[in-house]
């Protein structure tokens, strides 16, 4: 399945955006719980659970929900899917650090690094890129 703007699911998280963007962080959680809610298959809860990790209240939620999302897209199979791993394992791994598990956030950034040829050669791409050099410098030596 492909990002299609169409989606139901997308079209809620998208509406989440819009309404994080004008301050109404309520709002943006309603709705991206809505389309967990809502969701149907593999791709749509790995969308939803990546979205809604962004309004929660603690790091210990926040990191429930990126691994939730994490989850749902290795079960998806789609190859599409691999260019936002990075960035997943990179919150995981941001989510461990919070929590001072740095043994996990380690590995959860170097399997960030792993897919690193998935992200496109773009402003998105290079700074997903420059958050996992920055992350595995920080950790490096603890």
């Amino acid at each position: 399945m492909d990002f299609n703007p169409e989606n139901k699911i997308n079209r809620l998280c998208a509406e989440g955006m819009s309404a994080e963007a004008a301050g109404d962080p309520l709002l943006a959680r309603n709705l991206f719980q809505k389309a967990w809610d809502e969701s149907e298959n593999d791709f749509e809860k790995f969308v939803a659970a990546h979205y809604l990790a962004r309004q929660q209240n603690s790091v210990e939620e926040k990191l429930k929900w990126d691994l939730v999302s994490l989850r749902f897209a290795l079960k998806t199979g789609e190859e599409y899917v691999r260019q936002w791993l990075p960035s997943l394992y990179l919150n995981i791994g941001k989510g461990y650090e919070q929590l001072e598990d740095i043994g996990s956030a380690k590995r959860a950034y170097h399997s960030a690094s792993s897919f690193q040829q998935f992200l496109p050669d773009d402003g998105y791409g290079r700074m997903i890129r420059s958050g996992i050099t920055h992350a595995m410098e920080r950790t490096y030596d603890k």
